[in-house]
């Protein structure tokens, strides 16, 4: 028996190699899931070589103990996700049991608005199963497990014990209001010292990146006013209250024509938004379909 199971893991079936595959790219660890399969890591490991081998390419990059998949693998798997989908309804439907499935999610409430609400009538058409309860409150990484599956996180990186997937890669802009240029026009990023400077509390470092980009590092501006909400901040901005520190995202999704961005300059940002939950809970179906459809509606950047 045992020699029989060993010949199995060298020469997997194609079945058993795209299911290696598949738990690996959504847990990001060879150990995790062998642990959801029940296989040692080896063998799962020869099971992933060999979906290597027979599509002819490398799917993963290889860091130390972490996987990511690369553009090949995140195209293999938005194509499998479907396919899986298709097969896990149908033996719902057969068996009767295809139920409600709700996830709890975390999520800014600018990203919601801007980001989210657009799109929610694709996701309903795709999985009308699927219902999402909102959570707006802030530092919903700390809830995770307590209150909330899934989190959409804005930060530089995301602790490595939890399942992390890039969802954007953002600029910085500065941002005033046509009522405020209008009133006291600005043409040199040194003017800023003159006005309020609106920085978002989960973004405390974008007006010092800007200003050191613009090559005034030491500029401090009249005032500080600090948000913990994006909306607002916005609206301050299009009211003339100062001059707003965002992400370009963040500007053109508003599509606010009272808004205007400086300079015509923008700043790499260290700041993305992030798909975050505990790594065993993307193995739940609605925290899965809900993972694959925002990838690809937002056309997240392969890592």
């Amino acid at each position: 028996m045992q020699r029989r199971s060993k010949v199995s893991d060298a020469s997997p079936s194609p079945l058993t190699a795209i299911e290696a595959f598949v738990h690996v790219a959504r847990l990001g660890s060879v150990k995790l899931a062998a642990d959801e399969l029940a296989l040692s890591s080896p063998a799962l490991s020869r099971r992933v070589q060999a979906m290597e081998r027979f599509i002819g390419k490398p799917l993963f990059e290889r860091r130390h103990q972490a996987l990511r998949l690369n553009g090949d693998g995140e195209r293999l798997l938005s194509l499998l996700s479907g396919a899986l989908d298709t097969l896990s309804d149908a033996v719902e439907q057969m068996s009767g049991t295809v139920e409600v499935l709700r996830l709890r999610l975390g999520v800014l409430p600018l990203f919601a608005i801007q980001r989210l609400m657009p799109r929610m009538g694709d996701l309903k058409r795709q999985h009308p199963e699927l219902h999402l309860d909102f959570d707006t409150a802030h530092h919903g990484l700390g809830r995770l497990g307590e209150g909330i599956d899934v989190a959409i996180a804005l930060d530089h990186a995301i602790d490595p014990a939890l399942y992390a997937r890039r969802l954007d890669r953002n600029r910085v802009y500065a941002i005033a209001g046509r009522a405020l240029i209008d009133r006291m026009p600005i043409t040199d990023p040194a003017q800023i010292a003159q006005h309020t400077a609106l920085i978002h509390r989960d973004m405390p470092d974008t007006f010092a990146d800007w200003m050191h980009a613009a090559g005034l590092p030491d500029l401090v501006p009249a005032a500080t006013d600090r948000f913990d909400s994006g909306t607002l901040m916005l609206e301050a901005a299009a009211q003339g209250l100062g001059i707003a520190f965002m992400l370009e995202s963040h500007f053109e999704t508003a599509r606010d024509d009272r808004l205007v961005p400086l300079f015509d300059r923008a700043v790499d940002s260290t700041y993305s938004h992030w798909f975050v939950c505990r790594p065993r809970v993307l193995q739940q179906r609605p925290v899965r379909l809900f993972h694959d459809w925002l990838v690809a509606a937002l056309n997240a950047p392969a890592e």
